[in-house]
């Protein structure tokens, strides 16, 4: 018989490998229609980074193993974050590639709006996953404010300028590199 942390994880783990797919799948896509495909790194960055959300929601979600009781409204919470990462990897490649050329720069500003609405919608899914299922404080959730404050100012004022979209996927993805190694005995699962 397995545990109530086994049986509510393999629905999200499956949706978290979805998403994977749609990355990994996406990028695929662009490397075999490469001839095609105008790259604009940014994008790339932004790729990249959310690969790695979907990896480290995985790695995180064994802190649960010791949640209990486990209630259907608190899985659908806990399962939105999830769902949310899905959409946003579909959401970061073209749908079809038939016969024309690909210019991930003009993709990429023509749907950032959309992109960093559901980077909001993850900020603050994430911030109160964090208050309350891990039971975190507001204060300890800064950093997590900030960048939901920022991708909800970029999504309602349309900022497209290129120097702040290229400035900001170089800072959160760096953000997030140097955090991991911070809080490298952190991510530990013993």
């Amino acid at each position: 018989m397995i545990s109530p942390f086994e049986y509510v994880t393999v629905l999200i783990s499956i949706i978290l490998g979805l998403g994977i797919t749609q990355i990994l799948t996406g990028v695929a896509d662009l490397i075999h229609k490469s001839e095609r495909v105008t790259v604009y790194w940014p994008h790339l960055i932004w790729i990249l980074f959310v690969l790695l959300l979907h990896i480290q929601e995985w790695w995180l979600l064994y802190e649960l193993k010791g949640y209990q009781p486990w209630r259907l409204p608190t899985f659908l919470f806990v399962i939105a974050y999830p769902i949310n990462l899905f959409v946003l990897a579909r959401m970061l490649f073209p749908f079809a590639f038939k016969g024309k050329v690909i210019d991930l720069k003009l993709f990429y500003f023509k749907n950032c709006r959309k992109i960093f609405l559901i980077f909001t919608l993850s900020a603050m899914l994430s911030i109160a996953y964090n208050i309350f299922i891990l039971e975190f404080s507001l204060m300890s959730q800064v950093l997590q404010i900030l960048l939901a404050s920022t991708f909800l100012l970029i999504t309602i004022k349309h900022l497209g300028l290129e120097w702040l979209h290229k400035g900001l996927a170089v800072l959160v993805f760096s953000i997030f590199i140097i955090s991991i190694i911070i809080e490298w005995d952190v991510w530990l699962i013993d």
